[in-house]
C-alpha cells in the first residue's frame, strides 16, 4: 500500500542487544539511476540513545527480487527488516543524530538459493535463549504495542509486568535461522529454575519482576555495542 510504514512501536532488538524502531516508508519503487534494482526508503532509531538514528535506503537486487513473491510488506517485510538488523550486528550502519541516506544492499547473499531460505546466520541455543531475554525486557520497558487481545493501559495494581511479547514470531525465528516453536521451546527454558519468564497461550511471554531487575545489566550491553559500533565507525573516519 503507498505510504504505508512499518509499525513504529514495535522494537527489533539484535544479537548485541540494541532496541532499534525501524520505520519503513512502503512501496518498494524502481531506482531512478537506470541500475536494475529497487529501493525502499526507511529509518533505523536507536531508542534510549536521545535521538541517534540512520536513515537507510534499502537497495533490492534483482536476484532477491526474483525469490520474493511479491514485494508488499507481507513478503518483503522480515527480510528486509532482517537485513538491517544484521547490517547493525556487523557495524555497518552508523548512528547520527542528523545524517546522510545511507544505502544498504539487500542482495542474494542473505538467500539460501540451494535450500530456499533466507539466511541471517544461525544463533546457539545459548545466544537464542541471551537474544529472548533481551527481547522480552526491551519490548516491556520500551512499551511495545500489545497483542490485540490485551488492552494498552497496564494493571497499575499488579507489581508483576504485564506486556505480552509474541515469541514465536516468524520474523525473529528467520533472523536467528530457526523456527517459531524452537523459540517456544527455548522461552519455556526461562520459565524455571530461573524464573525470568511466563508463558501465557503457548506463543506469548511475560517477563518477570526477576527479568526486569535486571536492567542495569540489558543497559549496560546496549551502551556497550554502542560503544562498539562508534569506536568502529571513528576508526573509518581517521
Amino acid at each position: 500500500m503507498p505510504g504505508a510504514e512499518t509499525n513504529p512501536n514495535k522494537i527489533w532488538v539484535t544479537l548485541t542487544g540494541l532496541p532499534l524502531a525501524i520505520r519503513l516508508d512502503w512501496p518498494f519503487r524502481t531506482s531512478t539511476s537506470g541500475s536494475d534494482f529497487w529501493v525502499l526508503h526507511g529509518d533505523i532509531r536507536l531508542e534510549g540513545s536521545g535521538g541517534l538514528h540512520a536513515p537507510v535506503a534499502v537497495n533490492m537486487s534483482q536476484t532477491v527480487r526474483e525469490v520474493l513473491p511479491s514485494l508488499d510488506p507481507e513478503n518483503a517485510e522480515a527480510p528486509v527488516i532482517n537485513a538491517l538488523r544484521k547490517e547493525v550486528d556487523r557495524r555497518q550502519i552508523e548512528f547520527l543524530r542528523s545524517g546522510k541516506l545511507l544505502p544498504v544492499p539487500f542482495s542474494s547473499r542473505h538467500y539460501d538459493f540451494k535450500r530456499q531460505q533466507w539466511v541471517f546466520g544461525k544463533a546457539s541455543d545459548d545466544a537464542t535463549a541471551d537474544f529472548l531475554q533481551k527481547k522480552v525486557f526491551w519490548d516491556t520497558r520500551l512499551g511495545s504495542r500489545p497483542a490485540p487481545s490485551q488492552s494498552a493501559a497496564p494493571d497499575e495494581s499488579n507489581s508483576e509486568p504485564t506486556t505480552r511479547v509474541w515469541i514465536a514470531d516468524p520474523a525473529e525465528a528467520q533472523y536467528l535461522q530457526t523456527t517459531p516453536q524452537h523459540l517456544v521451546d527455548i522461552a519455556g527454558r526461562l520459565v524455571a529454575p530461573q524464573g525470568l519468564l511466563r508463558i501465557e497461550d503457548e506463543d506469548y511471554a511475560i517477563a518477570t519482576s526477576a527479568l526486569m531487575a535486571q536492567a542495569d545489566r540489558f543497559e549496560n550491553l546496549r551502551l556497550q555495542a554502542v560503544d562498539e559500533l562508534e569506536k568502529k565507525h571513528a576508526f573509518e573516519r581517521g
